[in-house]
């Protein structure tokens, strides 16, 4: 990780298509081997754009992959034990073998409570207390789906980690927790800083990083002067900054100011076409291995 200049553009789109392309493969496989379909289901509740729109994607994505898609959509006024009883014949039913409900909920529903209702060997999103669980003290498991997708990212870029000082910018439990675990777990190796918001002085620890993975959930977090020369930097951002020049109004950008950081990095992913893809991708291959074990009636593995 050496050098600096212009960085390499680390193309999510293209490590997605290829995994996509392989997960095809496997659920193809898995049909003709023992007639089992990988099938998710999604509950969907409430009307919130941005939920529609993923939900949207991710049943496309099952379809292009063979792996059949279950929906079901509740209005935000619904009863949590309309919901939970949903979720507890999905658990029941041996014909789904992922179940995701799209967060965030609408006010009212506890979505602790609901997450831990999923059965942990139907949890594709990898975020029931079993799987973190599973994940911390290094038992196979679903991993969750960004942060697997990020582990993907940097192998795919040829970027050995092991030795190295990765820094992590933000502490959710969906993706900056798990992606320190993952980064710093025996075979990945790195070791890991996790910064946030009660950390004084963030760029004293991203200037000294091999790896910096941002994801705070605000633009302009990590910039160019804050790197040290030939850095990696993973952008899990998404952020909608107001663009009178394009159709919608808005333009998409990341968590790093991407062109000051790439005239530093030696390689950065965009924001969109980096971790965006990884994302569903890593459901599908998820709920294609769930219904591998069903079809060994055996346990989730990675």
């Amino acid at each position: 990780m050496t050098g600096s200049g212009m960085a390499k553009v680390i193309d999510g789109k293209m490590l997605a298509a290829r995994l996509r392309g392989e997960i095809a493969d496997g659920v193809a496989a898995l049909k003709a081997e023992s007639g089992v379909t990988p099938a998710l289901a999604v509950i969907l509740v409430g009307e919130n754009p941005a939920s529609v729109s993923y939900v949207t994607a991710k049943e496309r994505a099952c379809a292009e992959a063979g792996i059949a898609s279950r929906e079901i959509r509740l209005p935000a006024s619904a009863a949590e034990e309309e919901l939970l009883s949903h979720i507890a014949a999905l658990n029941a039913d041996p014909a789904i073998h992922g179940i995701l409900v799209q967060l965030p909920l609408p006010k009212g529903f506890d979505e602790k409570k609901v997450i831990d209702a999923i059965s942990p060997e139907k949890d594709v999103d990898g975020f029931t207390p079993v799987n973190v669980g599973r994940m911390l003290i290094g038992e196979r498991c679903f991993l969750p789906c960004t942060p697997h997708g990020i582990i993907k990212l940097i192998e795919f870029a040829g970027v050995d980690v092991r030795g190295r000082h990765a820094v992590v910018i933000g502490r959710s439990n969906i993706v900056g927790k798990p992606v320190a675990a993952l980064l710093s777990r025996k075979g990945t190796d790195a070791t890991v800083t996790l910064c946030h918001t009660g950390t004084p002085d963030v760029a004293s620890f991203t200037r000294q990083a091999d790896v910096v993975v941002v994801a705070a959930g605000r633009p302009g977090t990590l910039t160019g002067d804050m790197l040290k020369p030939g850095a990696v930097v993973i952008d899990v951002g998404v952020n909608r900054i107001p663009d009178a020049t394009r159709p919608k109004g808005f333009r998409l950008v990341g968590d790093a100011d991407f062109d000051s950081c790439a005239a530093v990095a030696s390689a950065i992913t965009p924001v969109p076409g980096g971790v965006g893809p990884m994302t569903i991708t890593m459901l599908l291959w998820n709920t294609l291995e769930s219904a591998r074990a069903a079809a060994l009636g055996a346990g989730a593995s990675e």
